[in-house]
């Protein structure tokens, strides 16, 4: 058997570094092709990482809490009997944040927000990088509110209460006549600046590149949601008893991986070489959390009923909160949905995920007058815009892909039968 060099992997484009937060295995385990070999953290969530062979784990060379690049050997993975390759650990300081991550570029879509699972009492959570500036400051990770996945103080956290650390003034003389003081700025302004995190600045990286590389344009539809709701009512009602829930953005996606099916083009990527082909329907689902967005998948959608796709959308929106999500689930989207609907936005573009040929942007559905059978009547109207990529689809795609989802909505009982 071949020995299997285990690399620090990449969780994105954007993404350069990124550190061991737990070995899940350990030396002198039986590995098998598929097991969870690891958690690695990146500045937006902690995802477990699979091993690609077979053998035992007979090295693990990059410890916990340690940071080094993508493609680093970071264990061996070989027969007990097989020569090792001679790899040590690196010399440098590797102990920063990880500064790179690949992150969401739309807005918040419909999963409910599920809480991060609470620390077992007495313990903080907090990143080894954020762990040792604080203890070199003084300062008391208690003290701190965590912006990291599940609420993990990271190296940002500790940085701005460095930053806003300072001697305390002594105590006003009571005889002294006290001075005027300045008016103070309106509490609703900040002032102080903010220090971008790591996330922060991959958002701007993801941006940048999205804009820069992918020549984009827009459609939009108007969608007569009423039979949607309905049917969403009904759905509900004769699931009661199993405990499961349909929500509107469940619907649009099962709409989106049916209209995929029958337009496949809209699963490619754009290379200068190709538009290349994924074997499964993963559309990202857009979720916003307090340090920032990010944009994992429902994977394998063309095999889900809308009942699978309600159970894996809730369950991936709980483990994007608690830093449960695999490296496939976070890099494997070719296609995703972003809605604002919840916030009463009618209508918007979002800008395409790279390198995924497009997103659908979904606002509210609102009640607005209509012509029905020549007669005035009230209408539940949806508008959605889809954001092209336009290398990949030209403009009568476009108009045909969002009016195949806008079909199957208008039609809510094509999806189930």
């Amino acid at each position: 058997m071949a020995v299997t060099e285990v690399v620090m992997p990449s969780m994105g484009a954007d993404m350069v570094e990124g550190a061991i937060a737990r070995w899940i295995k350990i030396e002198g385990d039986e590995i098998s092709r598929g097991d969870i070999l690891a958690e690695v953290e990146t500045d937006k969530a902690v995802v477990e990482m699979e091993a690609y062979g077979n053998g035992i784990l007979r090295k693990v060379i990059i410890g916990e809490g340690v940071t080094v690049p993508v493609g680093q050997i970071i264990a061996i993975i070989a027969d007990a009997d097989e020569d090792l390759p001679d790899v040590d650990a690196p010399a440098a300081e590797t102990l920063a944040e990880p500064e790179s991550a690949p992150v969401p570029v739309a807005a918040e879509t419909a999963p409910e927000p599920v809480a991060a699972p609470a620390a077992p009492a007495g313990r903080i959570k907090a990143s080894p990088v954020a762990k040792k500036i604080a203890a070199e400051n003084g300062i008391d990770l208690a003290s701190l509110t965590g912006t990291g996945p599940g609420g993990r103080i990271v190296k940002a956290d500790v940085e701005a209460a460095v930053a806003g650390k300072g001697t305390p003034a002594p105590a006003a003389d009571a005889s002294a006549a006290a001075p005027v003081a300045p008016s103070a700025p309106p509490a609703a302004l900040l002032t102080e600046d903010i220090p971008l995190s790591g996330m922060r600045k991959a958002i701007a990286r993801t941006v940048i590149r999205s804009k820069a590389d992918q020549p984009d344009f827009w459609v939009t539809v108007n969608v007569e949601m009423t039979a949607a709701l309905e049917a969403r009512k009904q759905f509900n009602r004769s699931m009661a008893d199993i405990g499961v829930r349909v929500s509107v953005n469940d619907m649009i996606l099962k709409a989106v991986a049916l209209s995929i099916e029958k337009h496949p083009k809209w699963n490619m990527s754009y290379t200068d070489e190709k538009l290349v082909a994924h074997p499964n329907i993963n559309v990202g689902v857009a979720i916003a959390l307090d340090q920032g967005l990010m944009v994992p998948a429902i994977l394998g959608c063309q095999g889900k009923s809308l009942r699978d796709i309600a159970i894996a959308s809730k369950d991936l929106g709980a483990r994007a909160r608690s830093g449960g999500l695999t490296q496939e689930e976070m890099t494997g989207g070719t296609f995703s949905v972003s809605n604002l609907g919840m916030f009463g936005i009618n209508e918007f573009s979002a800008i395409i995920f790279p390198p995924q040929p497009g997103i659908l942007a979904i606002g509210a559905s609102t009640p607005t007058p209509v012509v029905k059978d020549g007669e005035l009547a009230i209408g539940n109207i949806m508008k959605m815009t889809l954001s092209v990529d336009h290398r990949v689809n030209d403009g009568a795609e476009g108009a045909v892909f969002i009016n195949e989802i806008k079909g199957f909505l208008e039609n809510p009982l094509s999806m189930v039968l």
